[in-house]
């Protein structure tokens, strides 16, 4: 008696995520994040560490859900909320002496960069779905 196949979704949406430039640089500023979140005091490392490598995580999982999106402008305004809350809370890592001044600079750095690259992103798809919504018309007269 053999048992009926079933088919197994295989295919991954992970190759096209990955060629997302904005997500190789987020990639890169976590790789650089957590490798300095456990160096952080004791008393912050489980609630400010924690909730910048969360923050962090959301992106990233927002970003690759972009490829498989219908409505990609939402993706990118609640990453554009997420990417404003995790510069924030840098800064107050820095000023609660969490990090180095150095690694501050270098964490902003790269930050700032995917910012430029979200907001070009977001303006690039704002025209894209006006010229959608200006189709011409047919008139029959």
């Amino acid at each position: 008696m053999s048992t009926p196949s079933k088919s197994i979704h295989t295919h991954t949406h992970t190759d096209s995520a990955l060629d997302i430039p904005i997500f190789t640089k987020l990639y890169e500023f976590y790789k650089n994040l957590s490798f300095i979140i456990p160096s952080f005091p004791k008393t912050k490392r489980y609630t400010l560490g924690q909730k910048l490598d969360n923050t962090t995580l959301d992106i990233m999982e927002l970003l690759f859900s972009i490829p498989a999106c219908t409505n990609k402008i939402i993706i990118l305004q609640r990453v554009s909320i997420k990417l404003d809350l995790l510069k924030i809370l840098l800064r107050l890592a820095k000023d609660n002496q969490c990090l180095k001044e150095k690694e501050y600079i270098l964490l902003q750095a790269k930050l700032a960069e995917i910012g430029r690259m979200l907001g070009g992103w977001i303006r690039s798809q704002n025209a894209s779905d006006k010229r959608l919504s200006q189709k011409p018309t047919s008139n029959s007269d």
